[in-house]
């Protein structure tokens, strides 16, 4: 057998035991989320991170995990009223929201995200900002392992906690409580949709001063979540 033969045997070979250790992991790292609150987020990571190497000393992560029911019913409806209406009954993937921005994107305008709650607690949680193939099939992948082993209610209760709502804020207590002044417990229908309303660009788009823009997305969101049955939409 040639030299050139053998170091290809063998760097096969290791490279399917690297693929099999780094499912191995990324598999139990997401079971183990299932039941342990994450001390943190690959984003929270990478905007810790690029504001030092921006040198903004200033800048700090505020994030405090609060179990599911220490936060305010009006919250997680509020959340998936803006984000993703379609959370209890699809399994990681709205493929008509999907098509729609497909079709969207070829009449010539901008093409818009269409990823549910599941996609974003897979990229925000494990990855990081940024749209290419590579980021998009790891978030695919990670999306149909949270889908799989974690009930609807954990995911939606560890999106609530991950999710930026503003600089270096992240999750319900910071916001709750940065904004508002009171625990997330105590978060009204308005204040959270407030908070709900900001999430397609928590950097723009601000909750202790809402542009015209976001007040009339707050109504909506109010709207909705009254349409879709409130806090009882959800799964339980």
């Amino acid at each position: 057998m040639s030299t050139a033969r053998s170091f290809t045997r063998r760097l096969l070979r290791w490279l399917l035991l690297a693929s099999a250790v780094w499912l191995a992991a990324s598999l139990l790292a997401v079971l183990a989320l299932r039941f342990v609150p994450p001390l943190t987020s690959a984003v929270m990571l990478q905007d810790w991170l690029g504001a030092r190497l921006a040198g903004d000393r200033d800048f700090s992560l505020h994030y405090r995990w609060t179990p599911w029911e220490r936060v305010s019913p009006a919250l997680p409806i509020a959340l998936v009223a803006a984000e993703d209406q379609k959370f209890p009954s699809h399994h990681g993937f709205d493929f008509d929201a999907i098509q729609d921005a497909l079709a969207e994107a070829e009449d010539g305008e901008r093409l818009r995200g269409a990823s549910t709650i599941s996609q974003q607690v897979a990229k925000n949680l494990f990855l990081w900002n940024g749209r290419s193939f590579v980021r998009k099939g790891l978030e695919a992948y990670f999306t149909v392992l949270i889908e799989a082993l974690w009930p609807k209610r954990r995911i939606l209760e560890v999106y609530l906690n991950i999710a930026e709502f503003g600089d270096g804020l992240y999750g319900a207590a910071a916001a709750s409580e940065r904004y508002f002044h009171v625990a997330p417990a105590q978060l009204d229908a308005r204040q959270s949709a407030l908070l709900a309303a900001v999430l397609p660009n928590p950097a723009r788009l601000r909750v202790d001063r809402p542009s015209p823009y976001v007040q009339r997305r707050v109504a909506w969101i109010q709207r909705q979540a009254n349409q879709l049955g409130g806090a009882g939409y959800l799964p339980r």
